[in-house]
């Protein structure tokens, strides 16, 4: 039987559900601390158990994005805040090659915040 993690990139159409498998599949790799859960019926990716992104789809235009939690500190012109006061998304368009160095950089940035000690681990 399948997770509810599962589920979520399973449930979904191609070219969305290749999209967020490789989205999923460079988060993860990015570092050994980095774990999935699944909170608030979203695939969120830990560093070290504290939520640093997760992977949705925008309910308007059905492309998926990235949210990043700590969004608010990154400068990037890929990343846009809306309405949101911590989180900032970046938007992934699944039917272009996605700039892989871009994501890296901007979820790099954001996790050197829980590398660096600027965001408190538990423990």
């Amino acid at each position: 039987m399948l997770g509810a993690i599962d589920g979520f990139y399973l449930e979904k159409e191609e070219p969305v559900k290749s999209c967020l498998l490789a989205l999923k599949e460079i988060i993860i790799n990015l570092d050994e601390n980095i774990s999935t859960a699944w909170k608030y019926k979203v695939p969120f990716f830990c560093y070290k158990g504290k939520m640093f992104c997760y992977l949705w789809i925008d309910k308007k235009t059905k492309e998926p994005y990235i949210g990043v939690v700590e969004g608010n500190r990154i400068e990037h012109p890929s990343l846009e805040q809306g309405n949101r006061k911590r989180m900032k998304i970046m938007r992934v368009n699944p039917n272009e090659d996605f700039p892989v160095e871009t994501i890296e950089l901007i979820l790099n940035q954001a996790l050197d915040f829980y590398r660096n000690g600027i965001i408190k681990l538990n423990g």
